[in-house]
C-alpha cells in the first residue's frame, strides 16, 4: 500500500478529473467513474471534497491561477501592450492546447449539469481576462498604437476570438488546434 503525502491525493483526483475531460464523446463524469479511474473509493473522494462541484472549482482555481499569473508575468517581460496582447492571446490558446480537459471547463462544457456558481466562477475569470486585454489595449493607446473608444471593442473581440477558438478544439475532439494561424489572426484584430 503506498502512502501519499498530503494534498498529493487531492491533485491526483484534479489531474484524473482533467484527463476524464480529455475525452472527446464527452460522458458525464460520475464520482463513481472518477474514483475507479484512480482506483480508490468514492469514499476516498469525499474526504478530499466536498462534493464533485468542489472537485470542478478545484479545477477552476488552477486554472485561474495558472492563466493569471502568466499573464502578471507577461506584463512584467514586456512593456508594449500591443505585444502583451498577442503574447497573451497565444498563451491562452496554447493553454487549451496543452490542457485539452480544461478547455472542456473553460468553454463550460464541463460545467453544464453541475452546479451554476461553477459556471459564474468561470464567466468572472473570462470577464477578468478580457479587463487583462483592456488594461494592455490602453497602455498601447498610452504609447501612441490606436484610440481609446476602440479599447473595449478590441478586447471584447479579442476574447470572442479566443472562446471561438476553444470551442472549435473542443467540439472537433480535439483536433483543430487553437494555435493554427492563431499568429496572423491576432494580427488581424489588432
Amino acid at each position: 500500500m503506498s502512502i501519499t503525502k498530503p494534498g498529493e491525493r487531492k491533485l491526483q483526483i484534479l489531474q484524473a478529473l482533467a484527463g476524464m475531460l480529455e475525452n472527446p464523446k464527452g460522458e458525464k463524469i460520475t464520482t463513481a467513474a472518477l474514483a475507479a479511474k484512480i482506483d480508490v473509493s468514492e469514499a476516498t473522494l469525499y474526504r478530499h471534497f466536498a462534493s464533485k462541484a468542489q472537485m470542478f472549482e478545484g479545477l477552476i482555481e488552477f486554472i485561474e491561477s495558472s492563466v493569471f499569473s502568466l499573464i502578471n508575468q507577461i506584463g512584467l517581460d514586456h512593456k508594449e501592450g500591443l505585444v502583451q496582447v498577442q503574447n497573451i492571446s497565444l498563451m491562452l490558446l496554447s493553454f487549451a492546447e496543452r490542457n485539452p480537459g480544461m478547455t472542456k471547463v473553460l468553454i463550460g462544457d464541463a460545467l453544464v449539469n453541475e452546479d451554476p456558481r461553477l459556471q459564474q466562477h468561470m464567466n468572472q475569470l473570462i470577464d477578468r481576462i478580457e479587463l487583462a486585454f483592456k488594461q494592455s489595449l490602453r497602455l498601447a493607446v498610452a504609447h501612441g498604437g490606436g484610440m481609446e473608444k476602440e479599447v473595449a471593442l478590441r478586447a471584447n473581440l479579442l476574447i470572442s476570438f479566443i472562446l471561438g477558438r476553444w470551442q472549435r478544439y473542443a467540439k472537433s475532439g480535439f483536433k483543430a488546434l487553437p494555435s493554427e494561424n492563431a499568429i496572423a489572426q491576432i494580427a488581424l484584430l489588432l
